[in-house]
């Protein structure tokens, strides 16, 4: 057993060795730390697993545990093969940043100590830090995701295009995400649950009330009703509350169904009411409201312009 335990360590060493040639800067010590010294920052060395406190900034709020039990068996075969991320509180002291499920998965393996990569860090950048490595790293649920987009625009003072550059994604993609924040609690739980997707969702935000949304959705649960579906009854429920103009009283024409759905698709797209109209040549006007001038430039940002 010994034999094993020191084979792993040779493997995680080296492996050690080898991170710290990319990370410019780092220097990896091969061996556990001693508590009674403070360490300098971006190193990589074997800290006591007992010494490292989780992360109360962790965005994550449910860990599989049949994929922690996974893990924990190949840490116990392969070893640490990325360490993990902290800071360094004192002498005795550490607290994660980011790889939490790796350091579960080391505590159920039974490991005493675990590679880490020493960082610098005060509690926003450790919030930014375990937000946004968790968002690119990990396979968050939908609430998951939206829910850290909105901490780091509020806890962390970020403004919607600076957010899109940190994590990585277009400002539409952002705002589609925070919108579901402002579905009910029980869709919102439905979506964490993988009982409906972001497709079902994003159609749900576009009904008025909070009423209609339930309604629509037990609904789809209920007949397990496909995205497309769920459009088209959105649509139809939209066009059922239009009162007639009685001036400009519209035609019905072959074009009607097409343009509903892609007036549906522009306004989820645009996160605001779009209008499209056409007569029966086909031609027409689409209507993109704003409310500020912020609403003007993030649609022009959406249109490239």
């Amino acid at each position: 057993m010994s034999d094993n335990n020191n084979s792993t360590a040779k493997r995680k060493g080296g492996l050690g060795r080898g991170l710290g040639s990319l990370l410019e800067g780092n220097k990896y010590t091969g061996k556990t730390e001693s508590s009674n010294t403070l360490n300098d920052v971006n190193t990589i060395a074997d800290i006591a697993i007992d010494q490292i406190q989780t992360n109360p900034y962790q965005p994550r709020t449910h860990f599989d545990q049949a994929a922690l039990e996974e893990l924990a068996e190949s840490i116990k075969i392969q070893g640490i093969i990325q360490p993990i991320t902290v800071r360094q509180l004192d002498q005795n002291t550490y607290q994660l940043i980011s790889g939490e499920r790796r350091y579960q998965a080391s505590k159920m393996a039974g490991l005493k100590v675990i590679p880490a990569y020493i960082r610098k860090a005060d509690d926003q950048q450790m919030l930014e830090m375990a937000l946004i490595e968790n968002i690119q790293r990990e396979s968050l649920n939908a609430i998951e995701i939206a829910l850290s987009y909105q901490r780091l625009l509020t806890e962390c003072s970020l403004k919607q295009e600076e957010l899109g550059d940190r994590v990585g994604k277009k400002r539409t993609t952002v705002t589609n995400y925070l919108r579901l924040l402002k579905l009910p609690p029980d869709i919102q739980i439905a979506l964490r649950d993988n009982v409906i997707t972001m497709g079902h969702a994003r159609a749900l935000i576009n009904i008025d009330t909070i009423e209609k949304q339930l309604d629509v959705f037990k609904e789809v649960v209920a007949k397990e009703l496909s995205v497309r579906k769920v459009e088209e009854l959105v649509r139809n429920l939209q066009n059922a509350n239009k009162k007639p103009d009685p001036q400009h009283k519209l035609q019905f024409n072959k074009y009607d169904e097409e343009i509903k759905t892609v007036e549906t698709r522009l306004s989820s797209q645009f996160g605001t009411k779009i209008q499209v109209k056409a007569n029966n040549d086909g031609k027409g006007e689409i209507k993109i409201p704003f409310v500020s001038v912020d609403e003007l430039n993030r649609i022009l940002e959406i249109l490239n312009y």
